[in-house]
């Protein structure tokens, strides 16, 4: 009786059956899920024995128990899962049955495409940004080992392994020497493959400039050639200069690899005063301190300034009195070149007047001769007299035809009534 009761407990298993492990698919690739099927064949024939399942990975159990599912569903598997698995089945724990061993090989996906982006994009940074280094990939299964380098002969920055297509790198804060080329590399255990070349550039903004100007001499005089001379302390090339004298450009210059620029000036009298020079490399503009400058001017270049000064003014701002100036001396040798062939309208001579004795020692009788200027001052005329006296010898002792003594002049001045231009004669004085 009791036989026959084990028999029939044990009959699913007793029988000639088998128990395989089914693997879907054959050749898993990383990433992918994985079925694993604990099936017997022939399967029982008593629809009401109930088999228990577990399976097995390198002598490991996978799963917490047993179930009464014949299957494992694996969401995702990677290269390390590839190992030799199986599976049970039993009816009571003293009847179990084992599965064949499968070894199963998890295949990856080689590296492809990988890629370096920057954050801010473009490539030109200032001093002080945040430089991020994305290395992308847009193939590859597996855990990836990201590389980062810097420069052609690749100085590593920084390695890390992380299972995704995608990983970052941070400069917090770049400098003028973190100006270069990087890439990037990914491999995830079929080799590494490499990014192209980024270039990086960070760029300085100029400090203030400082101008110097530097004459010959202690001294700026005047035909001198000043330099002007402004450098910045620090920038980023191309650095480009502008010269300026009481807010008026001068001229400008540029420094393509850096440092300072002259400009040269040669002085005159007017370039007095104040200078300032600006530098500006695209990123900001700055400007330097104002340098006073005081020209030296010589005597005679003075005299020339102060002529040619008056004259401006006279030009400028009395031109037209000037012109009228001129016409009227050119109306009044007119006039006068008229009167001098016209013997009427001449003014009569002086009536002659009794002779004086001037620094004599005896009174000797004079003879007095008269010559008659006319003068025009404005709308005015005046008689000019000239009176020349001739202090005569006694008659024995003066040869004949011969006159000897002393001449006494004398000038008497008549002021006579406005008269009309066209009736007073115009002479020069002889």
């Amino acid at each position: 009786m009791l036989l026959r009761l084990l028999l029939l407990i044990c009959a699913p298993l007793c029988e000639p059956t088998e128990l395989f492990l089914i693997v879907s698919p054959s050749q898993p690739i990383e990433g992918n899920s994985m079925t694993l099927a604990c099936k017997t064949q022939p399967p029982p024939q008593k629809l009401d024995v109930q088999l228990q399942f577990r399976f097995y990975k390198d002598g490991r159990p996978l799963g917490l128990d047993w179930d009464s599912i014949p299957e494992l569903w694996i969401p995702a598997v990677w290269r390390e899962d590839s190992g030799s698995y199986w599976c049970q089945a039993k009816t009571t724990p003293l009847r179990v049955k084992w599965s064949r061993r499968v070894q199963i090989q998890v295949h990856g996906v080689p590296i492809s495409n990988v890629n370096l982006e920057i954050q801010p994009p473009g490539g030109y940074l200032m001093e002080g940004e945040k430089l991020v280094l994305v290395c992308l990939v847009t193939g590859g299964t597996g855990d990836i080992t990201f590389f980062w380098y810097k420069g052609v002969l690749g100085l590593n920055l920084e390695t890390k392994t992380q299972r995704s297509l995608t990983a970052t790198f941070e400069i917090p804060v770049v400098r003028e020497s973190d100006s270069e080329q990087y890439y990037c590399a990914a491999d995830n255990g079929y080799g590494p493959r490499l990014s192209e070349l980024v270039n990086i550039t960070v760029r300085i903004p100029v400090s203030h400039p400082v101008l110097t100007l530097r004459a010959p001499g202690a001294q700026a005089v005047v035909g001198d050639v000043m330099e002007l001379h402004c450098e910045v302390w620090r920038g980023s090339a191309p650095i480009l200069y502008q010269f300026y004298h009481e807010d008026v450009a001068l001229g400008s210059s540029s420094a393509p690899s850096g440092g300072g620029v002259s400009f040269n000036l040669s002085l005159t009298a007017e370039h007095s005063g104040n200078y300032y020079c600006e530098a500006n490399n695209g990123l900001v503009a700055q400007r330097s301190e104002v340098v006073p400058l005081n020209i030296i001017v010589p005597t005679e270049d003075r005299k020339e300034v102060l002529t040619s000064r008056v004259m401006e003014v006279l030009l400028g701002i009395s031109g037209p009195t000037t012109m009228a100036l001129l016409f009227c001396c050119w109306l009044k040798r007119k006039i006068g070149s008229r009167s001098a062939g016209d013997p009427l309208r001449s003014l009569p001579s002086p009536v002659p007047q009794e002779s004086t004795y001037l620094n004599s020692q005896a009174p000797e009788q004079l003879h007095p001769d008269y010559e008659n200027v006319n003068v025009v001052s404005g709308d005015e005329v005046y008689s000019l007299v000239y009176c020349v006296q001739q202090e005569q010898q006694p008659a024995a002792e003066e040869p004949a035809g011969m006159h000897t003594g002393d001449k006494n002049s004398s000038a008497i001045y008549s002021r006579l009534k406005k008269a009309d231009l066209t009736d007073v004669d115009y002479e020069d004085v002889m």
